[in-house]
């Protein structure tokens, strides 16, 4: 289970927004150079992102905005998405390349890049459907665990 400190930026009915920074591990891990994370990570140092947090031990309720709280991310869910979003349109873009090179034109070349853009653009669509269907499942998603700060709210006057 990985574990991320954020702010939340907004409070829903079923989940939060909060606001991380990214932070580079990248200094301790042994693939360094040959990483994707770590050239992504050395143009936007310090970036922030907005990740939509499930209940978990805590409700949306429970939070106000300004709050410093911690959301746990489960380590499959990771692997398993970074697969599903780099792999489903590589492997669709391929086989629309095969199959647009293989006589859908007179031209082998002009059929293969229509192919491949067609696959690319259906692996990108069911990547999407896939994120939507599963946008309320906790068991991938990000989940509230604790309220780490309260920012104290101002009291009106008058």
């Amino acid at each position: 289970m990985l574990l991320e400190t954020g702010r939340v930026v907004a409070v829903e009915d079923d989940g939060v927004w909060v606001e991380t920074i990214r932070q580079t591990t990248c200094g301790s891990c042994a693939a360094q150079k040959g990483c994707g994370h770590g050239l992504l990570n050395s143009m936007s140092a310090g970036h922030r992102s907005l990740i939509r947090a499930l209940p978990g031990a805590l409700k949306p309720a429970d939070c106000r905005v300004d709050d410093e709280v911690r959301i746990s991310i489960p380590e499959e869910v990771i692997l398993r998405g970074s697969f599903i979003v780099y792999m489903v349109p590589l492997v669709i873009m391929l086989a629309g390349t095969i199959i647009g090179s293989s006589g859908l034109t007179t031209n082998t070349d002009v059929g293969a890049a229509l192919g491949a853009a067609l696959g690319f653009a259906v692996g990108v669509l069911l990547v999407r459907i896939h994120a939507r269907r599963h946008r309320d499942d906790p068991s991938l998603q990000p989940t509230l665990v604790d309220i780490l700060h309260r920012e104290a709210q101002a009291v009106r006057i008058g």
